[in-house]
């Protein structure tokens, strides 16, 4: 009986997938749904602050990272030894990385404010608020092919007035 069990845990650790885990990734996400769903990238961080794509077997930098969330790729960073998620923390990695190459996206003030946010009672609002505006523009983009910088001017101008009157409405200046 040990021999059994040392032969399946033998069979687990040389790369055969567990009959649940594989359940899970070719599930369809409806039972009257013919497509697979595909199983989410895993990237693992090691200590050394290398980057490891268990998909393609190979080591990827943050640069790589970025042309994955560029495709619409979805993808999970995890801690090699812990298994805790770092996803968060690595695409706030790349945004800082971007802030600091050129051209920055944010400016000051609404840095500041973004950081005033932290601990206030809107705290919670703020990101889905920052979401859907994103959604929203994204969308807008869309529709409209990139057909004109004026369109996209005006957009900007009315996101920056929505923005003023949230901030005038909590009390904060924009």
């Amino acid at each position: 009986m040990a021999r059994q069990s040392a032969k399946s845990a033998a069979d687990t650790t040389r790369g055969k997938p567990e009959p649940e885990k594989t359940a899970k990734a070719t599930k369809t996400a409806n039972p009257t749904d013919s497509a697979e769903v595909k199983p989410q990238r895993v990237i693992k961080k090691y200590p050394n602050r290398r980057l490891y794509d268990t998909t393609t077997s190979s080591y990827i930098t943050l640069a790589e990272i970025k042309l994955l969330v560029m495709e619409g790729q979805t993808f999970a960073v995890r801690d090699a030894k812990t298994g805790d998620d770092l996803t968060r923390s690595i695409l706030l990695q790349i945004i800082l990385e971007e802030e600091s190459a050129g051209a920055p996206m944010f400016t000051e003030a609404v840095l500041a404010n973004i950081i005033r946010f932290y601990g206030h009672a809107m705290q919670g609002y703020m990101g889905s608020y920052l979401e859907s505006n994103l959604q929203s523009l994204m969308q807008m983009q869309s529709t409209m092919g990139h057909q004109s910088t004026n369109i996209m001017s005006q957009m900007q101008e009315q996101m920056q007035k929505q923005t003023a009157q949230f901030f005038s409405a909590l009390g904060l200046k924009p």
